[in-house]
């Protein structure tokens, strides 16, 4: 008899973790349709660049949607502003530093839905060495249904401060360059379902 129980209690664990397992659904990031940018002022113009190396996973729990999550890595030997030699100079001690912290790695803690398509993912951000609380604004283009194989998101935020990760040049090179401290970023995500 305790061995039918056991038996039972085991089946009803599976089916729970089954259910349970087909609520969430897995995205992962399809990098040659995806966008991470950014730009920042320098004097009267401005620099735009972005990264071609990352990847991403997009974890939706449609039961329970304030339970996703979301982590995303980026590749900084990959940035590409479109002049080589200012893209080694960032890539330099002098700036981030690619041999010592060669990734952006971002880790949501909670996702918070504020409109039918739309909501606030808060998370960790970690920059050259240095880890941050950020909010990114998401808005879904289109729509995800249960069929869906893949999903679109543009993300905003405010602005990132230079300074608050120590990406600084020289105090000379700072006093002269008129780069603002501001970096505004632009990312478009296109995520294809695995699971």
């Amino acid at each position: 008899m305790r061995s039918l129980i056991q038996f039972t209690a085991a089946i009803v664990v599976f089916i729970a973790l089954s259910c349970r397992a087909v609520a969430n659904e897995t995205y992962k990031f399809d990098q040659s349709r995806s966008i991470i940018g950014f730009k920042v002022r320098q004097f009267f113009a401005a620099t735009t660049g972005r990264f071609t190396k990352f990847d991403g996973k997009i974890d939706i729990d449609r039961d329970r949607p304030e339970k996703s999550s979301v982590v995303a890595r980026i590749d900084l030997r990959s940035i590409d502003t479109g002049i080589a030699k200012r893209d080694n100079h960032l890539r330099s001690p002098e700036f981030f530093n690619v041999e010592k912290f060669p990734e952006i790695i971002f880790k949501s803690r909670s996702v918070k839905r504020i409109g039918q398509q739309s909501g606030d993912i808060l998370g960790n951000l970690t920059m050259h060495g240095v880890t941050k609380p950020i909010t990114l604004h998401v808005k879904l283009v289109g729509s995800i249904s249960n069929e869906a194989k893949q999903t679109r998101w543009v993300v905003t935020t405010e602005p990132l401060k230079r300074r608050e990760f120590n990406l600084m040049f020289s105090p000379g090179a700072e006093a002269v360059s008129g780069i603002s401290q501001d970096v505004a970023i632009n990312i478009e995500i296109e995520a294809t379902r695995t699971q």
